[in-house]
């Protein structure tokens, strides 16, 4: 692979709250990997072809670490119910049509098209039961140019009789041919993905404990997200103090864990994340359409739990990274205020790392554009949009969080291969 310089205002977020910005500079990789930032182009890379962006913003491209691909359909449907109402009148039977790959195949293309176009270059993500769609969806995340986990998704008990369900039999023998069926796939691998502990049995949760310390598999579900799902865990788990614990006995609980909400998570709750090494995923739109509560994102970063950020669709009614950002941000102030004016919101360029560094780091990378990442980036053109007066490049990527003009995202990367032109 040839080197990749691309020219233009270069911003990225090297740590919580920071931006590192590069009027009219030179982002270079080689091989897919960045070399580095440079204010002039280094001699060794005169000669070599170059991108020149002009004045637009070349930024990081987004993680996006929870979301349901086979909810995409209903996207916007279902608001008015909560968590566990809203999973027996849509998600479930929504998924339920997934047992169709044809269907599956339509859906899973437009999804990852739609997830590139928008600049979204690594996930963590859900797929349904079924293992062929399962299968068809990582070969159209794969095909688009998108990296990450993707998983099949575990449940047992309390699921959907008649619509959707499996057998702790069915669950076992499909998680396996499913693991051996998607051994092929380069940028896109398998997470055990035990839906949320109320739908999974003690012995598929034993079962994927075990299969996650055999294969060193990384593992992906839902905590605190709800508080009627908080006491149905108690019932279902009267030895567990906590909803985290229920994970944690089964071997489901430590640096390769990824936990979507963690919305009523207390500090006994919020330390054994951080102790472990799991990553809290903050689905702002979700929390709030579906009425679970506002996260305390900013006590989490305060105590050293590793936070990122998700869209959780179809409970979130957003897939654009950007909008989730700006969610995150609103959320945080709402946070304040029930908060009583203690705890301080998340400014954009903390939302902005949570979305982008934050997630990355789930994949072994550095914050920012370090040496040594992969080229993941972005390309931005705001110049259609009025200005009050002429912004810095700060204040264009805090207007592109809440409003962009048609067509912005010019052209995406991802491993260092560009994946999406807007020409």
């Amino acid at each position: 692979m040839a080197a990749v310089i691309l020219k233009g205002t270069i911003v990225s977020a090297p740590a919580l709250g920071q931006l590192e910005i590069t009027e009219h500079g030179f982002l270079v990789a080689e091989d897919g990997v960045i070399r580095g930032v440079f204010p002039v182009l280094p001699e060794q890379y005169a000669g070599a072809p170059l991108e020149d962006f002009g004045d637009a913003l070349i930024l990081q491209s987004f993680a996006d670490l929870h979301l349901h691909a086979p909810q995409y359909p209903m996207l916007g449907t279902g608001m008015d119910l909560p968590l566990l109402d809203w999973l027996n009148a849509y998600a479930f039977p929504t998924e339920a049509r997934f047992a169709n790959p044809d269907y599956a195949r339509e859906i899973y293309r437009h999804l990852a098209r739609e997830l590139v176009e928008n600049g979204t270059t690594r996930v963590c993500m859900f797929s349904s039961l079924h293992t062929d769609a399962t299968l068809i969806l990582m070969e159209e995340l794969e095909k688009a140019g998108i990296t990450g986990y993707v998983g099949k998704v575990n449940m047992d008990r309390n699921s959907a009789p008649g619509v959707l369900e499996e057998t702790t039999e069915e669950s076992m023998r499909e998680t396996l041919r499913w693991l051996d069926a998607c051994q092929d796939f380069r940028c896109v691998k398998p997470v055990l993905t035990p839906r949320f502990t109320p739908s999974c049995s003690n012995e598929l949760m034993a079962f994927l404990g075990r299969l996650a310390a055999e294969r060193a598999l990384p593992v992906q579900s839902h905590l605190s997200e709800n508080q009627a799902e908080m006491a149905w865990v108690r019932q279902l788990h009267p030895d567990c103090r906590q909803y985290w614990e229920t994970y944690a006995k089964y071997g489901l609980w430590n640096s390769r864990t990824v936990m979507a909400h963690c919305v009523w998570s207390d500090e006994r709750e919020r330390t054994a994340m951080r102790d472990a090494g799991v990553t809290a995923v903050h689905c702002a739109n979700s929390n709030q359409n579906i009425c679970s509560g506002v996260a305390p994102v900013r006590v989490m970063l305060q105590e050293g739990v590793h936070v990122a950020l998700g869209s959780d669709i179809a409970g979130g009614d957003q897939l654009h990274m950007f909008d989730v950002v700006a969610a995150t941000v609103r959320a945080s102030k709402a946070r304040r205020i029930l908060d009583g004016w203690e705890t301080d919101f998340l400014t954009v360029p903390e939302g902005w790392f949570l979305g982008t560094s934050a997630g990355a780091a789930f994949f072994g990378e550095q914050p920012g554009f370090a040496p040594g990442n992969r080229l993941h980036a972005l390309v931005l053109e705001d110049g259609t949009l009025p200005q009050p007066h002429p912004l810095t490049a700060a204040e264009r990527l805090e207007r592109s969080v809440y409003l962009r003009q048609p067509g912005a995202i010019q052209a995406v990367w991802s491993e260092g291969r560009k994946v999406f032109s807007a020409n």
